[in-house]
């Protein structure tokens, strides 16, 4: 083939003449191109106006027939246009995209930067300390409750349950592990639910957010919060790890009914630690986080149910559990979901709380307290207390209930406040204030027993006026001349008011204050009548001398307080007030609180095979009824009443007695019976402190830091020298000449001497060879008749089997309850009961004639004969000091 080329084909050539058509034969023929020629093509021809075509033509039009070339060529520039047009629409919008975004961003740094700077320097940010914690256990270690702001102790993430972390997530973040600090893929699904529910359907915050918000910020849902929690956020993530941030939030995130930390909750609802949480319990919990008040178990246990599923649910897709473990875990739907009651024991967990800081001043960390609390006896305090406001409130018209229980030595063993916890946390055992009424008397025959009286002393049980106050009986009777044992055992108003106004007033308040009474009392006569406001706590322990020989006590609840690293912040010691009590006022004393429960207003008290003594006290409208008891091991009290203050139908010797009854027994179950103290401490050592003669206060051994003791002689009060064993720590009198012990001192150990036996005198009916109760109620009727041994008994006045010959029939008691009184022989010449005195030859006692010159010939001086007040002497008849055996029941009906 032969090809020409111009000059126009070469490279550089001008463009026209490169694209000049090339010449074109005629039809049919090929028309080879030649050099110095192009191809013949071109739309010149085409277009109006054009210059003609090539091939002869000229400028005319082609010849007919020939084809037009195709329309390509014009087609091509529009398409080109469009593409142009559409390609710059995009730049633009990426462009102006672009823009916006940029100015958009430029907006979000400067608010980030705004609110930012109301922030304090980075420098300064640290995590706030968890408020403290006051974690409370029982004698046996047990837990009876958590206090502080969160109301439980902080634990670690590797403490809990694998699932317990997981749960959290799955539930409230599951990218945790992988964000920030903030969730953008979160912000962006929450936004588009949002735009399609045409509201915000829930919230994006991260797990990271929620612990900002807790530790730094306030609750305000506005624009500047929400990016101070963003920044914090991040800063958290860059400083603490992953598992430090979950612990945060999990110990300091709340979960309604005042429990603040998965401890708290866990407590709270379940019952047990966090680190004993069930798969179940850790899903229910963390189900309640978006809506505490209302998703609780406590408050709405279906809601707590379905939320528990939930959470579940996502554990499993996340695949955190299996869907086997999900279903097993699930509570079944006909099960109540069970959560703990907060009880009795909440009253000695506020009691506690409130005595810290005395204790060991502000608490800046978590701390232990080891209390004395006996965890068997708090729950039968409870439950007993609840059974009788129950069983008997509606009908006596009382609804509250108290109860404390101590050892003698002061140890609280149980506590009650109130019937329901959950419903009311007034505490009616420590805070409330209430009148004792006839358990306040002890006191004021104690300070006449110190001023000389006995039990048998003669006082008048009749009405009488003393510069305006004039007490009367609660019965309206009055029974003539009594002795002070009865006047106390059937609690005699107006014998209580002589022996106030004859001792003075300022002294009963002195020893009750010394026996235990703490609340500010006003030196008026009415005050032997127990008007003025106590709390049962300090009536409770000012009974406890009676029981454990004398000793005052300061009531103690708390033994040790140590942080949680084991560190010692605080011991109790033994340390008290010493003796308060002489040992022969001691004696009277429990002899005239045995009678008032044997045959007195508290005779239906009871608990088996033990020695006890105590005291009713019921305020004026039955207000309020109480009842203090002791052994030689316990002291309780029990008050009864409403906190309105209204009338009940209750007295002391009725429910409280009952309570107290029932308490005890189960309280002493298991221990030997052992009597209280009485009688003489002749032949034994008692131990007193050492008092600084300038000072008033006890001499302190600088050695031991301990108070100084001296030992003396109970018979006669003199102080002996005396030995103490390093072995066994027993204590030995010893003559200083010799070095010998002495004869006739029983040795005795430590401070607090051992209580000297009592010689109970066991009797035994003289036909059938059986044992007798005497003194006690037991199958006494109300006129002194008792069966014993399947035989009808008589008893006189102070429980012994008496002659049967000539009995005056008791009928009714006048309000009294005298039980216990029986009757005395009548004498037959002159119609009045016989007196039991003791023949001076044989030793024996016998029944005499009443008669005055009988009297004379048998009574028995004794010391401290009743001085009445001045004012009374013209208005009574003088009281008599004799040994009269004449019963209660005698002296109400005349016989």
């Amino acid at each position: 083939m032969d090809f020409r080329i111009s000059a126009d084909d070469r490279v550089g050539a001008p463009a026209a003449r490169r694209n000049k058509p090339q010449p074109r034969g005629a039809k049919g023929q090929r028309v080879e191109p030649t050099l110095g020629q192009s191809m013949v093509f071109s739309v010149e021809g085409d277009r109006p106006g054009g210059n003609g075509g090539a091939g002869g033509n000229g400028g005319g039009k082609p010849p007919k027939g020939r084809g037009k070339p195709p329309r390509r060529g014009r087609a091509e520039p529009a398409r080109a246009r469009k593409k142009k047009r559409s390609g710059g629409f995009l730049m633009g919008l990426l462009w102006w995209g672009f823009v916006a975004c940029l100015w958009g961003g430029l907006a979000v740094i400067g608010i980030i930067v705004y609110y930012g700077a109301q922030l304090p320097a980075a420098d300064s940010w640290a995590i706030p300390e968890r408020p403290p914690n006051i974690r409370i256990l029982a004698a046996d270690g047990s837990l009876i409750s958590n206090r502080g702001q969160t109301g439980g102790e902080a634990v670690t993430f590797r403490e809990l349950p694998h699932y317990v972390p997981a749960a959290f997530i799955a539930s409230e973040d599951r990218r945790f592990m992988s964000h920030f600090g903030v969730d953008p893929i979160g912000l962006l699904s929450v936004a588009v639910e949002s735009v399609q529910a045409r509201g915000v359907t829930r919230g994006a915050s991260t797990i990271t957010q929620q612990v900002a918000k807790n530790l730094f910020l306030t609750p305000d849902q506005t624009l500047g919060r929400k990016v101070q929690e963003a920044i914090l956020a991040i800063w958290l993530e860059q400083n603490f790890t992953k598992e430090e941030i979950l612990e945060l939030y999990m110990n300091r995130v709340y979960f309604g009914a005042g429990a603040t930390g998965i401890e708290a909750a866990a407590q709270t609802y379940f019952g047990v630690s966090a680190r004993n949480l069930s798969l179940g319990q850790a899903a229910m919990l963390v189900g309640i986080l978006p809506a505490p008040s209302a998703y609780n178990p406590k408050a709405n246990p279906d809601v707590a149910r379905e939320r528990q599923r939930l959470v579940l649910n996502l554990m499993a897709q996340e695949g955190y559990i299996t869907r086997e473990e999900a279903d097993a875990a699930r509570i079944d739907p006909n099960q109540t979901i069970r959560t703990v009651v907060a009880g009795s024991e909440s009253y000695v967990a506020d009691w506690v709380e409130s005595l810290m800081t005395a204790y060991i001043g502000e608490i800046e960390s978590d701390v232990v307290v080891q209390t004395t609390i006996d965890y068997k006896m708090q729950r039968d305090a409870e439950f007993i207390v609840k059974e009788k406001v129950a069983q008997e409130g509606p009908n006596r018209g009382f609804t509250q209930g108290a109860l404390v229980a101590m050892d003698v030595d002061g140890t609280v063993r149980a506590m009650v406040g109130g019937v329901d916890y959950q419903a009311s946390q007034y505490n009616r055992a420590v805070t409330a204030k209430r009148q004792p009424g006839s358990a306040f008397k002890p006191f004021v025959y104690m300070a006449a027993m110190e001023k000389g009286y006995t039990p048998d002393t003669l006082a008048e049980d009749a009405q009488f006026d003393y510069n305006g106050w004039s007490p009367r009986n609660a019965s309206g009777n009055y029974a003539g001349t009594v002795t002070l044992r009865q006047g106390l055992a059937y609690s005699l108003n107006t014998v209580a008011g002589r022996l106030a106004i004859d001792v003075t007033p300022e002294k009963v308040i002195e020893v009750a204050m010394r026996m235990g009474i703490s609340s500010n009392l006003t030196p008026v006569p009415s005050i032997a009548l127990g008007t003025q406001e106590v709390n049962l706590l300090e009536l409770t322990s000012a009974f406890a001398p009676f029981g454990n020989g004398g000793y005052g006590v300061i009531p103690n609840v708390i033994t040790r307080i140590s942080d949680v690293e084991g560190k010692l912040l605080y011991e109790a010691s033994d340390a008290g007030p010493g003796r308060v009590v002489d040992p022969t006022v001691l004696a009277e004393m429990n002899d005239m609180l045995k009678t008032a429960v044997e045959v007195g207003t508290g005779r239906g008290a009871n608990i088996g095979g033990w020695d006890f003594g105590g005291k009713t006290g019921t305020s004026q409208q039955s207000r309020d009824a109480v009842f203090v008891g002791y052994t030689s091991a316990m002291v309780t009290g029990v008050w009864l009443g409403n906190d309105d203050n209204k009338g009940t139908r209750l007295s002391g010797g009725n429910v409280p007695a009952a309570i107290w009854s029932e308490f005890m027994t189960k309280a002493h179950a298991g221990r030997s019976p052992a009597p209280i103290p009485g009688g003489s401490y002749a032949g034994q050592l008692i131990a007193q402190q050492l008092i600084d003669p300038n000072t008033g206060q006890p001499v302190i051994d600088p050695n031991s830091g301990q108070p100084m003791v001296q030992y003396v002689d109970g018979g006669s009060g003199q102080p002996v020298h005396t030995v103490t064993d390093p072995a066994t720590g027993q204590v030995t009198a010893i003559d200083p000449a010799t070095g010998q012990p002495l004869p006739g001192l029983r040795p005795i150990g430590g401070q607090a001497p051992a209580h000297p036996p009592i010689q109970t005198g066991t009797m035994t009916d003289p036909a059938t060879g059986l044992p007798v109760e005497t003194g006690a109620d037991a199958g006494m009727s109300m006129d002194g008749w008792g069966q014993d041994g399947g035989q009808i008994v008589q008893y006189d006045g102070f429980g012994q089997p008496a002659d049967p010959g000539g009995f005056a029939p008791g009928g009714q008691d006048g309000g009294f309850q005298d039980g216990g009184f029986g009757a005395a022989p009548i004498d037959p010449d002159t119609g009045m009961p016989m007196m039991l005195v003791t023949d001076p030859a044989t030793g024996e006692q016998v029944w005499v004639p009443s008669a005055p010159a009988a009297q004379n010939q048998q009574s028995v001086e004794q010391p401290g004969a009743f001085a009445p007040p001045a004012t009374l002497q013209q208005e009574q008849p003088a009281y008599q000091q004799q040994r009269s055996q004449r019963t209660l029941m005698d002296l109400i009906f005349g016989n």
